[in-house]
């Protein structure tokens, strides 16, 4: 009884220090509002404004359809400049807040956990205006239909926008006495939406024409000077860059590996780059690469992980491999979760300032590394009195250490080891100041991009740490982002939520497969082949055709959007086209071939309107083209030999699947018939490269494997 009781006194302490926790930390503040009861740190960080936010559900929406009330929905993202500008200059203004509270129900939204609330109330304000971005502020009915809506919004008239509390007043009075104008106004935005809603519906498979044609077409948005497509603001643009790698390798047309040579090196040696930690920021505000937009995230160097490496196999430049390291490293340090997880992002500001983090005044890098050292530093990282950045300095790569060698009286060594010494000292001393803040949500589907990156680093590399990677972020996934039944988006102390949408399947899928070509688990490939049967029977659109990117119509949302362009993370249809193209050479579902060729068909049409927006569906185009080569290994275990591994994965060869039968199990994911009877010779670990349904001899060296690899590419395979 006494044990009972104690059990009893010491739940309810823990539960009442639980309780009031949040309690604690809000009477330290003036305000405090039910953000404070979120998870997302974007929610949080608007928990003490005095507006009277509500997180997006049922609550707020009660509330404006009893006070007849619009919505005010912002949607914002923790990593966001310009939405911290805003809260700064109006949700933290007492007489706007006082406004917003008196005129309309406020919401915001994090639209890196709700994804499909903002995609649908982008379109509508790219709609309305031509253009969106973040933050994001659109009005609507209590019955959640937009009227209104644009992005950035400063309290007084200024950058030709209208100010805030001006905008605030204006939109209440329109729809409280301007309702049949209003009523107008919607009917010709539905009728825009709808129009906007008309899907693209080829009948036929596209050609090599058409893959030789958007290539061509992407290549005319090139930038020579410093590379990239199109003018500044520049973005990585890694599906396009990936395509250009593509053509080369099929075509052999130089100017394609030129292109994201001479890209990948500016960028690498631009201030997108962290000189000094590692890691790419979101994208850069001039042509040269040299000032970002100081954001980091995750799915940004998951996928430029991928391209530096894909750049290293081709043209063996230490430079490209050296970042690959540098920003893996860079995820490991900094963005990843001690149960397993990676982190969302990084803040461009702190202590209120954007960039502030990562600039140098020349004084302070002198003072740190002398003025021998230091006149070096500065010179190769381009540091200057007047600075290049509102008065400091971005760190950029501004010369070679041979020229520097013969500038300074001293070896290329010597220049090599004085500028790792300064880098060390000046990281050191970075520490030493106020982060960027941090987003440390999981997502899955950015998380599975990163997971990626490590299995196809440890491909190339063997790295030990990088396995390790590979290992605990599976298990994490496992025990925390599915119940077995379905996946879940976001995980965040403790706790996952929120159903999982396509691009967190169809990356999955990916870094599953990417994993078992890392490790060889059949578990990873049955999961893959699992999770495919889930995307095609929860998003598959049975009438039209494609994946929708939610798995079942939301109650609140009016329309079930697709997931078809290619942004800053690739279309999760195009990435999925791919999953199955892969798959099938492994099981030979009739399911999978199917739905990949109705895609390629359905899209066709689109990838020469718009070869930048589809260019993860061309690259699936160019692997369904080449008719892949399929490397089946045969062994008597689970493991592969190191030497089988240099040549698989040592060049550049992306229109591969790379299979291991274990000739000591009984059973096997992999059911594809070419593959039926193959077996070891002579009890030696075995390798036979098929392609399109035909199989090579069998080998047992690198060296034969090697002459059966060159031989499929020139389409000289013998049948077996």
């Amino acid at each position: 009884m006494k044990k009972i009781i104690l059990l009893i006194i010491v739940t309810a302490v823990y539960s009442c220090d639980g309780s009031n926790q949040n309690k604690k930390e809000s009477s330290m503040y003036k305000h405090t509002n039910r953000l404070i009861n979120e998870s997302s740190p974007y929610l949080q960080q608007h928990a003490h404004n005095p507006v009277d936010w509500y997180p997006w559900g049922e609550e707020a929406f009660r509330k404006a359809r009893a006070e007849n009330k619009p919505i005010l929905l912002s949607i914002g993202y923790a990593a966001c400049h310009w939405c911290h500008v805003m809260e700064e200059e109006s949700f933290e203004n007492e007489e706007t807040a006082a406004l917003m509270n008196e005129l309309f129900v406020n919401i915001k939204v994090d639209r890196e956990e709700r994804p499909d609330v903002d995609q649908l109330y982008m379109r509508y304000v790219q709609l309305m205006t031509g253009s969106g971005g973040w933050p994001m502020t659109v009005f609507l009915t209590p019955d959640l239909k937009p009227f209104y809506g644009g992005t950035y919004f400063p309290p007084e008239d200024r950058y030709g926008r209208p100010g805030f509390k001006r905008l605030l007043r204006l939109i209440s009075d329109y729809y409280r006495n301007k309702k049949d104008e209003l009523l107008q106004n919607q009917t010709k935005l539905d009728e825009a939406i709808h129009q906007s809603l008309q899907e693209v519906n080829g009948t036929d498979l596209p050609t090599k024409d058409a893959f030789d044609l958007a290539c061509e077409q992407l290549a005319q948005m090139y930038e020579p000077r410093y590379g990239g497509l199109g003018k500044a603001p520049k973005f990585p643009a890694v599906q396009a860059l990936n395509l250009f790698l593509r053509k080369y390798n099929k075509d052999g047309e130089k100017r394609y590996l030129d292109m994201v040579m001479h890209t990948l090196k500016n960028m690498g040696q631009g201030g997108i780059y962290d000189q000094l930690g590692g890691g790419f920021a979101r994208y850069s505000t001039d042509d040269a690469w040299l000032v970002p937009h100081f954001e980091k995230m995750l799915y940004d160097n998951a996928q430029l992980v991928q391209l530096y490496l894909d750049a290293y196999l081709i043209t063996k430049e230490t430079f490209f491999l050296r970042i690959v390291k540098e920003t893996l490293a860079f995820a490991a340090r900094e963005m990843s979760d001690p149960a397993g997880g990676f982190y969302s992002s990084f803040d461009a500001d702190s202590e209120g300032e954007e960039g502030k983090f990562y600039v140098w005044d020349k004084n302070e890098v002198i003072q740190l590394l002398g003025p021998e050292d230091g006149a070096v530093f500065c010179t190769y990282y381009g540091i200057s009195e007047q600075g290049n950045f509102e008065g400091k300095n971005i760190l950029h790569i501004t010369a070679e250490p041979r020229e520097l060698a013969d500038r300074f009286g001293k070896s290329e060594d010597q220049i090599r080891r004085i500028v790792q010494e300064g880098k060390n000292r000046l990281f050191r001393a970075r520490q030493k100041r106020t982060p960027p803040a941090l987003d440390d949500k999981v997502l899955l589907s950015w998380n599975a991009l990163m997971l990626s990156a490590y299995a196809r680093a440890f491909q190339v590399l063997k790295d030990a740490d990088y396995e390790r990677t590979i290992q605990r972020h599976l298990s994490f996934i496992r025990q925390n982002m599915t119940d077995g039944e379905r996946l879940f988006h976001v995980y965040k102390d403790g706790k996952a939520k929120q159903a999982a949408f396509l691009d967190d399947y169809a990356y999955l899928v990916q870094a599953l497969l990417d994993s078992y070509e890392a490790l060889f688990d059949p578990g990873w490939l049955k999961w893959a082949v699992a999770l495919t049967r889930q995307v095609n029977n929860r998003f598959w659109d049975e009438q039209k055709d494609g994946y929708f990117y939610t798995s079942g119509k939301n109650e609140y949302l009016p329309y079930r959007l697709k997931d078809e362009y290619d942004q800053s993370v690739p279309s999760a249809t195009g990435i999925m086209l791919l999953n199955m193209l892969r798959l099938y050479s492994a099981t030979e579902n009739p399911d999978f071939i199917e739905k990949a060729e109705t895609l390629l068909k359905k899209y066709a049409p689109a990838f020469n309107q718009n070869p930048y927006g589809y260019a993860s569906y061309l690259n699936a185009l160019d692997f369904y083209l080449s008719k892949p080569d399929e490397i089946l290994l045969v062994t008597g275990s689970s493991s592969v030999p190191d030497s089988f591994c240099k040549v698989i994965f040592g060049c550049y060869h992306p229109n591969k699947v790379v299979l291991l039968k274990d000739a000591s199990q009984s059973s096997s994911p992999i059911q594809a018939s070419v593959f039926k009877g193959r077996a070891m010779v002579n009890n030696q670990p075995t390798a036979y490269v098929c392609r399109n349904f035909v199989c090579s001899l069998p080998v047992t060296t690198a060296k034969a494997l090697q002459a059966l690899l060159e031989r499929s590419k020139a389409d000289d395979i013998l049948p077996y």
